[in-house]
């Protein structure tokens, strides 16, 4: 990737902060297999993954405050996230609004977030709750190994996937969905959670097109990278790895091939409106 713009000021360092407080025991009941899937899936609400967990008695936080870290890392995710900011400002403005810009957490192990308390085996997610992205950097790099989705263009589709649920936030899109969700079996509800998941997909495509169109961001092997990215998180793919068979219904992020289909998709259209996932199945 060329990534030569501006960084965002959006960055919250928690990394090396230690938590105060008493331990919470995250992961009750889960087998190691269910836990190894958790922590690959890129999820919306830490609360969701973690189902009734997040509902036990909350530690009373408190960080040890450290310096900020300047790293390359940090100014890999905030040179990004200042892409991301730049292509959906001018997005909702072309449409007559306002785009207010996320904030990206780096975090080390876990942190307390608005959804709840969460460890970084969640994976990177979004929540709607505080308007905020959660990231572990280490756990990040470390899954990209595991799934075999390396290269910075991998790490940068999965950032961009995480702000794509807050546009998701903004247009109102998430909202809706949880009341529809309301009341809804089991199967149904994750049926519509994959139509957010592909969804953000693709508006991680449209970003990368207008980042290109504006300001050229992409290098040879970006597109296979963000591809290959988008596929190694399909939940086929990782049922299959953990447990040696796929249980369709109980998908809520999407077959490895639906997740490239539509980040193909945006990426070449670079349309919102070509995001659609709810208009019927693809």
């Amino acid at each position: 990737m060329r990534l030569d713009g501006p960084e965002s000021d959006n960055v919250e360092d928690r990394r090396g902060q230690r938590i105060g407080g008493r331990g919470v025991a995250v992961g009750g009941g889960l087998g190691t297999i269910a836990l190894l899937v958790i922590a690959l899936l890129l999820g919306v609400d830490p609360g969701e993954l973690l189902q009734g967990q997040l509902s036990a008695p909350q530690p009373q936080t408190q960080y040890q405050q450290t310096a900020p870290q300047d790293d390359a890392a940090r100014r890999f995710v905030a040179q990004v996230l200042g892409e991301t900011e730049q292509v959906w400002r001018a997005e909702f403005a072309r449409r007559g609004g306002r785009y207010e810009d996320p904030t990206v957490v780096l975090f080390s192990g876990a942190t307390q977030s608005g959804c709840g308390f969460a460890q970084a085996q969640v994976g990177p997610f979004y929540c709607p709750r505080d308007h905020k992205v959660y990231i572990d950097l280490d756990f990040m790099a470390d899954l990209q190994r595991r799934l075999g989705a390396q290269g910075d263009f991998a790490a940068a589709y999965i950032i961009a996937h995480e702000v794509g649920h807050h546009v998701q936030n903004q247009l109102g899109v998430l909202g809706r969905v949880e009341e529809v969700r309301r009341g809804q079996g089991e199967a149904a509800s994750n049926a519509l959670q994959v139509r957010v998941e592909l969804q953000a997909d693709c508006l991680a495509g449209v970003w990368a097109r207008r980042a290109q169109e504006t300001r050229g961001i992409l290098e040879r092997g970006d597109i296979e990278e963000g591809l290959n990215a988008a596929a190694a998180v399909g939940d086929d793919r990782l049922q299959r790895a953990s447990r040696g068979y796929v249980v369709p219904e109980s998908f809520t992020h999407g077959t490895s091939a639906q997740r490239a289909t539509w980040f193909r998709r945006g990426l070449d259209s670079g349309r919102i409106e070509a995001c659609d996932t709810f208009a019927g199945r693809g």
